[in-house]
């Protein structure tokens, strides 16, 4: 084997002992991931739809989001144009009567559904109850959403309140069957 030779073994098992020496056994190997960025634009002001519909709600529900907390309030059979007005303020106050409902958070958004909460007899299709949770919600591990309070039903429209983390913006999507709110994590679109 000639000098040149033996200087190139020498180097290529060099080489391969920093390899197994610079990647530890076990260690992960590295991916790379690209991050799509969540949707931005939305803003913090007040929104609605106008609408009203004879349809009642029957259920609100909730989920978790990469970039949002999302609540549903579903209203079967409504059709296309279900109204809706969708705020912050400083707090809600239950329609009629005008008391206060406490809702906690570091900011609240009064959701307002042109739909009653009962049917043309006056049967409640929701279970929910003025002031209290509302039923079959669990915020356990949201994001944005801290608090939700059923605030009632009154001359076809139902109140809810939502406490968010801070005040960031929301989006309102109004779909055939149900109204959808979306409060993002941030303001910068980062997850």
């Amino acid at each position: 084997m000639g000098r040149n030779s033996r200087a190139l073994a020498t180097a290529a098992l060099m080489s391969a002992a920093l390899a197994f020496t610079a990647i530890p056994a076990g260690a992960a190997p590295v991916t790379t991931t690209q991050s799509t960025a969540c949707p931005t634009g939305w803003g913090s002001l007040a929104k609605s739809g106008a609408s009203h519909t004879s349809e009642p709600l029957t259920n609100i529900r909730t989920g978790r989001h990469a970039c949002f907390d999302r609540m549903v309030i579903d209203v079967p059979g409504a059709g296309q144009g279900i109204g809706y007005w969708v705020r912050y303020v400083s707090q809600v106050h239950q329609d009629g009567s005008g008391r206060a409902v406490p809702v906690a958070g570091g900011a609240v958004i009064e959701v307002r559904v042109a739909a009653p909460s009962y049917d043309g007899t006056g049967t409640p299709t929701y279970p929910g109850r003025v002031g209290r949770p509302l039923p079959g919600v669990d915020l356990t591990g949201y994001r944005t959403f801290r608090d939700t309070r059923f605030a009632g039903s009154f001359e076809g429209e139902t109140q809810i309140g939502l406490g968010v983390r801070a005040k960031l913006p929301f989006r309102v999507l109004s779909l055939s069957d149900r109204i959808v709110v979306d409060v993002a994590h941030n303001w910068t679109g980062a997850r």
